[in-house]
């Protein structure tokens, strides 16, 4: 069967989007799967955040999206093999925001990732795509290659608001896949001492149902100060209650695929 698929997709930035996909491929490499991680937001969040800065690489995320096939010699010039992290990670480029005009005309063009990966599915047991936080050709793209969409949700009423873009944009592709697109809501940014998160949260599990993931992750500092060192979280304090709770979510990703 080859590689899980997750695409961790958010139409609202700032919801711990880029977190999320960093700090669960290091839980889940740590837990011994091979995971590879790739940037395709224009904003390169994640590729900046590993000191992975786009205009220095020979590569990027760019180069597979304008190839007219993708081979393993390209592969092998994009891919970033392990690190402190423990994944292979793929950089994003602020190039990727002319997708739009360069594949206008390209046949298949949402199909362009799914088709690139195919020839990675047997090395990896999980893919993360950081997803840029618009509608465009690179979401579509992420969301078809996806066996599960992965969504970042902080839990403050604007964010639980804009969710609802994405759903629609869901619903849309779902009348055209062969299969519908599975997704998991992640609450995020959590304040157990406010009521207003408290109430989002209530309201989250009430309109979602069991689409809300158990695991809830909490405001903590440690995200930040790790970021500005150029590392994850497990990396700055393992025991960090985020650290924690990216590894709960890793144990309930594993959960949630094997049941």
């Amino acid at each position: 069967m080859g590689a899980q698929v997750i695409a961790i997709a958010n139409q609202k930035g700032g919801v711990g989007k880029t977190t999320t996909t960093l700090t669960l491929g290091a839980a889940l490499a740590r837990m011994g799967k091979r995971v590879l991680v790739m940037d395709l937001d224009p904003h390169a969040n994640a590729s900046v955040h590993l000191t992975h800065y786009p205009e220095m690489q020979e590569a990027t995320a760019y180069d597979l999206f304008q190839a007219e096939s993708v081979d393993q010699a390209l592969w092998t010039r994009v891919l970033k093999i392990g690190g402190t992290c423990g994944f292979d990670f793929v950089v994003g480029h602020i190039r990727l925001s002319e997708l739009e005009v360069d594949l206008k005309d390209r046949q298949g063009k949402g199909l362009i990732l799914l088709e690139a990966l195919e020839a990675m599915r047997a090395r990896y047991d999980y893919v993360l795509l950081d997803c840029p936080p618009h509608v465009g050709i690179l979401l579509v793209n992420a969301l078809v290659a996806a066996d599960m969409v992965l969504i970042p949700i902080q839990t403050d009423f604007l964010a639980l608001y804009g969710i609802r873009l994405l759903f629609d944009t869901i619903r849309l592709l779902n009348r055209v896949l062969p299969r519908p697109v599975r997704y998991v809501a992640l609450p995020t940014m959590y304040d157990q001492r406010t009521a207003a998160c408290r109430r989002i949260l209530r309201l989250m599990r009430d309109k979602l149902g069991d689409r809300v993931l158990e695991t809830v992750i909490h405001f903590d500092t440690k995200f930040r100060e790790s970021s500005a060192c150029g590392k994850v979280v497990f990396e700055v304090d393992e025991k960090a209650r985020g650290a924690v709770e990216y590894m709960q979510l890793a144990k309930e990703i594993l959960r949630y695929e094997n049941a």
